[in-house]
């Protein structure tokens, strides 16, 4: 399982790329869809909703089990990922491209943030 080296990770397994004009994707990592199953329907947040660092801000339901989904970040989201909701599936089949979840305008940011190898050495230990 490969985390790339460009993106951030929290202890909860989301991902977050660096923002871009104030703006940062959010998504769960490879990790965290395989330990998850099949995912069968994503509750993200609305465009206009504030998010706060390591609160939940939506969920993810398997054919095991439902996840809360929790904001690495503070901000307003910008953007939800449609096709997430209409087909969950993407979060397995490609968690660090077209299964991201949302885009958040970032106002807050924690400073227990992980990098690539961090994550890594994380997730391997769980």
């Amino acid at each position: 399982m490969s985390n790339p080296n460009e993106l951030r990770y929290t202890k909860e397994h989301e991902w977050l790329s660096a923002a871009e004009d104030g703006v940062a994707t959010v998504g769960i990592t490879e990790f965290a869809a395989n330990a998850l199953g099949d995912v069968v329907y994503a509750q993200l947040p609305e465009v206009g909703d504030t998010v706060t660092a390591g609160e939940t801000c939506g969920e993810l339901e398997s054919t095991k089990s439902v996840s809360d989904l929790y904001s690495p970040v503070t901000g307003e989201v910008v953007e939800a990922n449609q096709d997430v909701v209409d087909d969950p599936s993407l979060v397995n089949t490609a968690p660090f491209e077209g299964g991201w979840l949302f885009k958040v305008r970032v106002t807050g940011e924690p400073d227990d943030l992980l990098d690539a190898d961090a994550y890594t050495a994380f997730s391997a230990g769980n």
